[in-house]
């Protein structure tokens, strides 16, 4: 009966408004707790940023154990030589990079062959194959430049990723921890254009903060693209890349299946930078975020399902306009929206120094809206477009190609 008459005491407490809307307790209860849930997000996404920033980064200059760096290959635009150049110029005594390509004519052939050209100091190789390993023509990619892979550690990192001269000395600090099996790094976004600013406001004030509060709730159990070191013995243990060659989300399948194994995942300090296409389309970029959303509903269901928990902006303006801006609706709104913002600075800005969160964190809120709607639109289907193929996605994450593509043919490049 007490909690009846608190609900109900709440209820005339919202339904006091300007201009009076009369609403029942359940349907005012869920939208009040969608606020309250996401000021409580919000919140912890700042204390487990304020964690990440307090990690020790000391820097053992004499561990540098030789690695492998695996970069698959698969066109490119006018930020590509930067980004494959920066892995060359690393302050690091023994390292290799193997570039993989599966067709002999892709565009990005002649780039390659001129880094290899301007860093003849460097142990590059270029290894051209189109045998088919899975659907997924990433992981194709990768298990060729494996097969040239000279060392115990191996680095895995998308053509897409531009470093500094001190990466590779900072992200394999983890490994001198033998239960340490894999390593990964957060990025921020270099854009051109609002296009791709909108992509880039989402993924350092949303997705970020949900990898922070991940980490420091659970510990890192997955890993992403733009980085992923490791052990070679790791990957063997799992299956190598034939394990994964059929998954959409390969860079997750390569910080789950370690994590599972006993392996502990860590989340570098090091951030690196992610050069998104310097010239894209709205149609682009959205295909490209409705891959990502499918990718993590099939991966994590009922996390990607809690993610109406995080939505706290939009819960506390229904409330708002629902309840014709009562006192305690506007207290609610104007919380939920000034947490929100410090979240979107303090990891935008503070943690990543992201160059788009540093200009725009404060349009976070209204980005919010398209993220709600592309997660709805998440839960729609399996079908998707990448790089010009149709494809399904299984119940089990993995690819199944709707159109034609991939021959059987092998050829390889020597350097």
């Amino acid at each position: 009966m007490a909690h009846l008459q608190s609900l109900y005491a709440l209820s005339m407490l919202l339904t006091t408004p300007i201009t009076r809307i009369e609403l029942t307790p359940y349907l005012l209860v869920p939208l009040c707790c969608l606020c309250l849930t996401g000021i409580s997000y919000y919140t912890y996404a700042i204390y487990a940023a304020v964690k990440f920033l307090s990690k020790d980064t000391d820097i053992d200059l004499r561990f540098h154990p030789p690695v492998s760096i695996l970069k698959p290959i698969c066109g490119f635009d006018d930020q590509t030589y930067a980004n494959l150049a920066s892995f060359c110029c690393q302050d690091y005594p023994q390292y290799q990079i193997i570039f993989g390509v599966q067709d002999l004519h892709d565009s990005s052939m002649e780039v390659v062959k001129q880094i290899i050209q301007d860093f003849p100091e460097v142990d590059i190789q270029l290894i051209v194959n189109d045998r088919t390993l899975g659907t997924n023509r990433k992981v194709n990619n990768l298990a060729s430049a494996f097969a040239r892979a000279s060392y115990e550690v191996l680095l895995l990192a998308d053509s897409d990723v531009r470093v500094g001269s001190d990466y590779l000395q900072q992200v394999v600090q983890p490994l001198k921890r033998s239960e340490v099996g894999v390593i990964t790094c957060l990025y921020r976004s270099l854009t051109q254009g609002w296009v791709t600013t909108l992509e880039a406001l989402s993924t350092s004030t949303e997705f970020h903060p949900g990898v922070l509060v991940s980490n420091q709730l659970e510990g890192t159990k997955f890993a992403m693209g733009q980085t992923i070191v490791i052990r070679r013995s790791v990957l063997e243990e799992i299956g190598g890349f034939k394990a994964i060659a059929n998954y959409l989300a390969d860079d997750f399948q390569l910080g789950h299946l370690p994590a599972q194994a006993g392996h502990q995942v860590v989340l570098s300090s090091y951030v690196v930078d992610h050069v998104l296409p310097s010239r894209d389309t709205m149609v682009n970029a959205l295909q490209r975020q409705i891959r990502w959303l499918v990718g993590i509903r099939v991966s994590r269901p009922w996390g990607y399902a809690g993610l109406i928990f995080t939505y706290g902006t939009l819960g506390s303006t229904v409330l708002l306009f629902m309840t014709g801006g009562t006192f305690l609706s506007w207290i609610l709104w104007s919380l939920t929206l000034i947490i929100r913002v410090t979240m979107a600075w303090i990891v935008g800005v503070r943690c990543l120094n992201d160059p788009v969160a540093k200009a725009w964190f404060w349009l976070s809120p209204l980005r919010d809206v398209l993220s709600f709607a592309l997660w709805g639109y998440g839960f729609m289907g399996n079908t998707f477009r990448w790089r010009s193929q149709l494809f399904r996605l299984t119940k089990k994450g993995e690819l199944v190609a709707l159109t034609s593509g991939l021959s059987t043919r092998i050829k390889l490049s020597p350097r």
